[in-house]
């Protein structure tokens, strides 16, 4: 039998394939299984010719061609595919050996399995990898979690794998249990909000001001150059210029109903669950869903009438001012994000290095930015920062791009072009700089029909009050509310 390998590789999907070529690449011996023997095959006689890339034909004959402890990293679908097959190879596996999950994992599975396989002696990794086929294959980002004991037998795996941003790699320890996942979760559920609010700027631009895609593609061209610097501007700046055979543009042709995995949904119930406001990445998840519904939306243009307005104004105006919008949006979508982080911590009793964390996106992912440097920034001055928003510099940043930002809700509205990731992010942004808010009558409409009492702004925080507001309700309350 050959030198034993380094790693095993255990699912050969795009991702799975991409990463054991770039594993190889770094001078690792990988070991690869899939369940289907022919992608096996395939993959060894097609892109990894010339390796030193060996299949194996079992988990029992990958397991055995692995040097101690295993380390094995897991590429395949989420949910009972991973446990199925954690539940098979780690009868194959010893005390110590190292189990990877690199896929879309829910971070509470992520948690369970850890707490299983630490049970039986073996190790786990949650580690939520993000990059695509292109970051597969030359560099993503990592976010890895799990048993602590783990992460100095697998560290130089992944962070030679990884993307490398000043020369530090995209990739390092996040925390126990679930905490990889949960980060990865977060990150989609940011890639949501993104990519949302690009879109909503495309649709203002070429719906409402007319502008054809050759000049979108300028004017995308030009916000990647500054301030809005980014791997998703990028792409959209390029898919402007893509033409279909007829010479049209190819997203003209393209049908308006957006897929989701899930990813984007499970950061919206985690907020909830958190009791974190999360509003842009709500909004950005059920556009795609509002967007599925394709043939009722025909039928309601029909019945109440499509939207026909037209820009009132200067072109070149509300251009600047749909990136002011943009950019202020995406703004508020990392501080909700990193809003959840926070709590998260609290709750799970996880340690997160903020600044660390968006040093992980900076390179490899799809939300890698030039804004995650600033966040990195605002975060290294700053460890405790309640909110991104009262960051200094952040705050410099954001000053100066609200008013075009509310000229382009205005504009939206009064033309029936639907932006919820713009408008939801200005409302939450003038609803966390407001100290009174509307729910003190909230919580008397509460207590007067349910009796749920109320906190008074002359009492200490924590004193609850109950009025009978009828006079026939007596004293008897539902027990003290949570705010």
């Amino acid at each position: 039998m050959a030198d034993p390998a380094d790693i095993g590789l255990v699912g050969l999907a795009v991702m799975g394939r991409n990463l054991a070529l770039n594993i190889d690449e770094h001078g690792f011996g990988v070991a690869i299984w899939n369940r289907t023997q022919t992608a096996v095959d395939d993959f060894l006689a097609g892109p990894a010719r010339g390796t030193r890339i060996a299949g194996a034909r079992s988990l029992a004959e990958l397991a055995a061609r692995l040097e101690r402890p295993r380390r094995v990293l897991l590429m395949v679908r989420a949910g009972q595919p991973v446990d199925d097959t954690i539940a098979e190879l780690a009868t194959h596996l010893e005390p110590g050996d190292v189990i990877v999950d690199g896929g879309n994992s829910h971070f509470e599975d992520s948690a369970r399995r850890c707490r299983e396989l630490e049970a039986r002696g073996l190790l786990y990794v949650g580690a939520g990898i993000s990059g695509g086929e292109d970051g597969a294959r030359h560099g993503p980002s990592i976010m890895p979690g799990g048993s602590t004991a783990a992460w100095p037998l697998v560290r130089d795996v992944l962070q030679a794998i990884a993307a490398h941003v000043d020369g530090i790699p995209c990739c390092d320890w996040i925390g126990a249990g679930g905490s990889g996942h949960f980060v990865k979760m977060v990150h989609n559920g940011i890639e949501y909000g993104d990519m949302q609010v690009i879109a909503e700027g495309y649709h203002l631009l070429h719906g409402l001001a007319g502008l054809s895609h050759d000049e979108l593609h300028t004017v995308f061209a030009v916000w990647n150059s500054g301030p809005l610097e980014s791997y998703l501007v990028e792409i959209t700046r390029d898919i402007m210029a893509a033409r279909d055979d007829d010479g049209e543009p190819l997203v003209a042709k393209i049908l308006d109903t957006a897929g989701q995995k899930g990813t984007g949904r499970w950061t919206v119930s985690s907020a909830l669950e958190l009791g974190v406001p999360v509003t842009l990445v709500a909004e950005a998840v059920l556009a795609r869903m509002l967007s599925a519904l394709k043939e009722e939306r025909e039928a309601a243009a029909v019945l109440l009438g499509e939207p026909a307005a037209t820009l009132d104004g200067d072109r070149d105006s509300f251009v600047d001012d749909v990136r002011d919008a943009l950019h202020a949006s995406k703004i508020v979508s990392y501080a909700q994000g990193f809003m959840l982080f926070r709590a998260a911590a609290g709750v799970y009793g996880w340690t997160l290095d903020h600044a660390g964390i968006a040093h992980l996106w900076r390179g490899g992912c799809i939300i890698r930015s030039a804004f995650l440097g600033r966040i990195r920034a605002a975060y290294g001055r700053d460890p405790e920062l309640a909110n991104l928003l009262l960051d200094p510099a952040i705050r410099e940043e954001l000053a100066p791009l609200v008013a075009g930002w509310r000229r382009t809700v205005a504009r939206a509205v009064a033309g029936g072009i639907p932006v919820p990731a713009y408008s939801s992010a200005l409302a939450f942004y003038d609803g966390y700089r407001t100290a009174r808010l509307p729910a003190a009558l909230i919580q008397a409409q509460r207590d007067y029909f349910g009796a749920h009492t109320y906190e008074r702004i002359d009492r200490p925080r924590g004193e609850s009050f109950h009025t009978d507001w009828t006079g026939r309700g007596g004293g008897t309350t539902s027990g003290t509310y949570t705010a």
